[in-house]
């Protein structure tokens, strides 16, 4: 799992990456099912004991106990719970710093045998069955601008341009779930906007989306208007919801249908207020469950309309079509084979594209090229179009992925990418590729084809007036690896600030290796400079060239723990290719945790090594990734809180 704060104090060490490159596959663990789980558990348990507790008590606990944590590290909690969320950020940095001998420090006199610390190591890595079996917390997520915009498109057929004015999300592993004053007058006066567009003027004749919402004939006299607006209410309430209402909430509902006629409002005008109030409503602008179980349980599965909307909101960004609805009506939605027959459905229609523009944009980093800086005089090039056109071909190239079933790896090692005219000439292809329209096109130059090789990535990774071998390399570390690598230490200097003097007949790559002689950036830089080296020969916008801007060769020469060498782009992408379980793996985690709207922790790490099982056995394919995240227990299921609310309290 991804884990923020593993690395040792000044810089970092890399053993989990290095573990990755140089280790067999068959070293990674297992996954555990139900029917051993027990038995793990207990072997953890033992193991802890034996080996963990007697271990950390002799060598860790006088720096990092209760009367002394050094570096604000303190094992204590962790021996006391050592299968929590929070412990298992102590172990992992533990695991790290043991692995890389660089704890216990060499000056200590306590130093273990080269036995005791691997019978420590191994016995880290069973920790995770301590964890108990918990689908993690359950985020009740406001729709995002996006998400909101297509929802009210697929209410009302209205431009989902209607949501521009709201503010961007911020990228992340999860949602904000608040609402400021002015979002809750923004989300009013949308609303506003929306009935307008969609609801006749008081008198003149109902449109045909009016009569589809309220009923194509006035209530006749003698009619009980409140059960007539009851229905209307109800059936307002399933679309907006995306479930059925409770009784509570049409109540609520017809209060302000109530409130309406007792002000005069004629019958059309106080349905109108209450599909105003629908629209501003926590249950429409959150995705929430429809009632709280009653059984007294703390974890229950989701029922069918929230499968359907955490599902259809996943895949594509939008509120549950006819088919998953009617899936969710009929209580068949959670059935594995049902659910996974509707991934497959859902992937193949043009709006799961939205996964791209939701989680691909994400990953990939490609979120804020759009408006990126760029010296205009070195790169007059990047301009509105081709910035589009780069995150196009990144789009199509996803969508083809996930919509051939392709292995991961292709994200890597493809032999194809997207192009048109613009997008052509930074590969050299202008006079093969013409004009604006985006097309397939196979590449011959090995060096090429992937995400690593990519322009848009390669300029996003890059400072406005030239590459970055520092910043491509944490890129390829962090999204494509799934490390985490921390940021500098204070005090170190930019390369722009080094002596200009010293420096002015190195290459930007002997530049860049000064930052090995200070002891502090020496274990990162061993680890990324090689990775951003690799990748050299593409300038800051991802065009092929042989020098530098000082003039000189580039050396895209390199070397990674196990022995790895390389010597150009063509042959770092192999190497980071053959590790297909790693890459598999981080693109699983981060799906997983983007699904969930949280960070992966306890229990998940063992839910990710049983969706590996599965995904390895069938060749890491990409919709095999989607549909076992989809199926898998923490997606399916949700923890109730202590102090649980009821829905229509949803903040």
């Amino acid at each position: 799992m991804t884990v923020p704060g593993i690395f040792s104090s000044g810089g970092i060490a890399l053993t989990l990456f290095a573990f990755a490159i140089a280790a067999p596959p068959e070293c990674l663990a297992e996954p555990a099912d139900d029917r051993d789980f027990a038995a793990l558990q207990a072997n953890a348990q033992k193991s802890f004991k034996d080996e963990v507790t007697p271990f950390v008590t002799t060598y860790c606990l006088d720096c990092h106990g209760n009367k002394k944590s050094k570096g604000g590290l303190n094992f204590q909690p962790a021996l006391k719970h050592p299968g929590d969320s929070a412990s298992s950020k102590r172990w992992m940095q533990a695991f790290v710093n043991v692995s890389a001998h660089d704890m216990p420090p060499e000056e200590e006199d306590k130093q273990p045998t080269e036995e005791e610390r691997q019978k420590f190591l191994d016995s880290i890595g069973q920790i995770k069955f301590l964890s108990p079996k918990d689908p993690g917390p359950f985020v009740i997520r406001r729709l995002t601008k996006v998400e909101y915009g297509n929802t009210l498109h697929g209410l009302f057929g209205v431009d989902p341009a209607v949501a521009q004015e709201l503010p961007d999300e911020v990228f992340g592993e999860g949602y904000l779930n608040t609402l400021s004053p002015l979002q809750s007058e923004q989300y009013l006066a949308i609303a506003n906007e929306v009935l307008d567009r969609i609801l006749a003027p008081q008198d003149a004749p109902p449109t045909a989306v009016q009569q589809r919402l309220f009923g194509a004939e006035m209530p006749k006299p003698g009619t009980d208007i409140r059960a007539e607006a009851k229905k209307v209410a109800r059936s307002l309430a399933r679309n907006a919801y995306r479930r059925p209402p409770s009784e509570e909430e049409l109540e609520v509902l017809l209060g302000v249908f109530d409130l309406g006629r007792a002000n005069h409002l004629p019958y059309p005008s106080a349905l109108r207020l209450m599909l105003k109030a629908v629209l501003v409503s926590p249950q429409f602008l959150y995705i929430t469950p429809a009632k709280e179980t009653g059984t007294g349980q703390t974890i229950v599965p989701l029922d069918d309309h929230q499968l359907a909307s955490r599902l259809s909101y996943l895949l594509w960004a939008t509120m549950p079509d006819a088919e998953l609805s009617a899936l969710a009506d009929g209580g068949t939605l959670h059935e594995p084979t049902v659910l996974k027959a509707q991934v497959k459905r859902m992937l193949l229609d043009p709006r799961s594209r939205a996964l791209f523009d939701g989680f691909g944009t994400q990953w990939l980093g490609l979120g804020d090229l759009q408006s990126k800086t760029f010296d205009t005089a070195k790169f007059p090039q990047m301009t509105s179009a081709l910035r589009m056109a780069m995150v196009e071909e990144a789009r199509l190239f996803f969508d083809s992925i996930v919509r051939e079933n392709r292995s991961v790896v292709s994200f890597v090692d493809g032999d194809y990418t997207f192009l048109n005219g613009t997008l052509a000439a930074l590969y050299g292809l202008e006079k093969t590729v013409t004009g604006p329209k985006m097309r397939r096109v196979t590449l011959t130059n090995a060096n090429r084809g992937g995400i690593l090789g990519m322009p848009g990535i390669l300029a996003t990774t890059s400072f406005p007036n030239r590459t970055s071998p520092v910043r491509r390399g944490v890129w390829v570390l962090e999204q494509v690896l799934g490390e985490r690598v921390p940021p500098p230490p204070p005090n170190v200097p930019a390369l722009e600030k080094q002596d200009q003097k010293k420096v002015a007949n190195l290459t930007l790559r002997q530049r860049t290796e000064l930052h090995r002689t200070n002891t502090v950036c020496a274990n990162c830089h061993k680890i990324l400079d090689p990775i951003g080296f690799g990748l050299e020969n593409f300038d800051a916008i991802g065009r092929w060239r042989d020098q530098d801007d000082t003039g000189g060769a580039i050396d895209a020469a390199g070397e990674l723990p196990g022995g790895k060498h390389f010597s150009s782009p063509r042959e770092l992408k192999a190497i980071i290719a053959g590790r297909k379980d790693a890459l598999a793996r981080n693109l699983t985690e981060k799906l997983l945790a983007y699904a969930l709207c949280r960070q992966l922790e306890g229990h998940d790490e063992i839910v990710v090594d049983r969706l590996m099982a599965t995904v390895a056995k069938d060749g890491y394919r990409m919709q095999t990734v989607i549909s076992e995240v989809v199926t898998s227990y923490p997606f399916l299921n949700r923890r109730i809180p202590e102090t649980a609310t009821s829905p229509s309290h949803a903040k």
